[in-house]
């Protein structure tokens, strides 16, 4: 007898901008993922912080004590008081991609599943009755550091099961690899997600696309799967969706495209926009289409043997929060074109921009650090 599925208990993952009772963070320290850089990153990490606890708690994994009270003597700063540290050890920081994937069950959805006097119905009636009470779940996929790139990265796929008596609410184990930055939902029955990261042989070999989009299905609970193809130059997840276009409504995608002919993401980024253009919503409308700049090459020589010459910088990796929009920017001069658009898009939320330059070493920005815990 198989478990029931989050889509057949009525479970389904919110947009992003849905009301939050939280945000997870886990506080970076790696000199690996950020050579020379981990105190500039820290104080990005305080900066999201200060913009987000005026608004919503901020779940904070720390190592230890005594990391818990060196971040305590820098949070003086309003809405301080809303910080929630969980001493729990992690090996880095991209919770996005580890982290618990939230589930909501609304009060008016009803379970999908018809009881009768039928013996065989017990077990399975039995089953579902017992997530009855809960409002709130999530998803625990499998995090193999994007591909199996990151040996000591994958030690933070116990997360989530750590997470269970905290959250106290039921924990969905698919049993496939997933991350968070490789799909993306509008809320309204939609997922989009690329080819290049969820079809990659080095997550879900034995799977085929319609056997990945049912899992999608079954987990998110959405009825359609938008596909694009590649993410940017530089990204090491194989192809993120947050790099690349986001729901802002369920009616609303933007795209970041890039300008220059001569750039190595104009192609791929025109392909998305393609794309976008031709796909419908649930109901068959085309979506609303808007387009993002890029900043242009960020990277550079490194001091960390890495020789990274194209960082995965976009101002596609932004954080819908209550009452706020965290965007990266990079002292590039697209960063006040990338922030207009973002306030434009979101009239009634105060839009931060954040410079990210550091952060971006690490090859992911806010998006990448920051999960959302919606409001029950």
């Amino acid at each position: 007898m198989t478990s029931p599925t989050p889509a057949e208990l009525g479970y389904r993952m919110p947009a992003e901008w849905r009301r939050h009772s939280a945000t997870w963070l886990s506080w970076p320290k790696d000199p690996e993922t950020w050579p020379e850089r981990v105190p500039q990153v820290q104080e990005i990490f305080l900066q999201m912080i200060a913009a987000l606890v005026p608004h919503e708690v901020v779940n904070l994994l720390v190592d230890d004590e005594e990391t818990e009270e060196a971040v305590r003597d820098q949070c003086n700063f309003e809405g301080a008081g809303n910080i929630r540290f969980h001493q729990l050890p992690s090996v880095d920081s991209w919770i996005r991609d580890y982290g618990p994937n939230f589930l909501l069950r609304e009060v008016s959805d009803k379970l999908k599943f018809v009881a009768d006097s039928r013996e065989e119905l017990v077990e399975e009636v039995d089953a579902k009755l017992k997530f009855v009470g809960h409002g709130l779940a999530y998803n625990d996929w499998i995090f193999n550091a994007w591909g199996n790139k990151y040996e000591a990265l994958k030690k933070d796929d116990e997360i989530p099961r750590q997470l269970e008596s905290i959250l106290n609410a039921p924990r969905f184990a698919p049993g496939i690899v997933m991350e968070g930055g490789s799909i993306e939902v509008n809320g309204a029955g939609v997922v989009l997600t690329t080819e290049q990261c969820l079809l990659n042989p080095n997550r879900n070999p034995q799977l085929s696309r319609g056997q990945i989009e049912q899992y999608l299905r079954d987990y998110l609970s959405v009825r359609k799967i938008l596909w694009l193809g590649e993410g940017i130059v530089g990204d090491d997840t194989d192809g993120h969706i947050d790099d690349i276009a986001r729901f802002v409504s369920p009616t609303k995608i933007v795209c970041a495209v890039e300008d220059d002919p001569a750039d190595a993401n104009h192609e791929i980024l025109e392909d998305s926009l393609r794309r976008l253009r031709q796909m419908t919503d649930v109901n068959g409308h085309p979506f609303d289409i808007v387009t993002l700049p890029m900043p242009g090459v960020v990277g550079g020589t490194s001091t960390d043997k890495r020789n990274l010459d194209r960082l995965p910088a976009s101002y596609a990796n932004f954080y819908i929060a209550n009452g706020v929009v965290l965007a990266p920017i990079f002292g590039h001069a697209n960063d006040q074109r990338a922030l207009d658009v973002l306030r434009e898009l979101f009239p009634e939320r105060r839009v931060v921009g954040i410079n990210c330059e550091p952060l971006v070493w690490g090859m992911g920005t806010i998006h990448c650090v920051t999960q959302q815990q919606p409001e029950v």
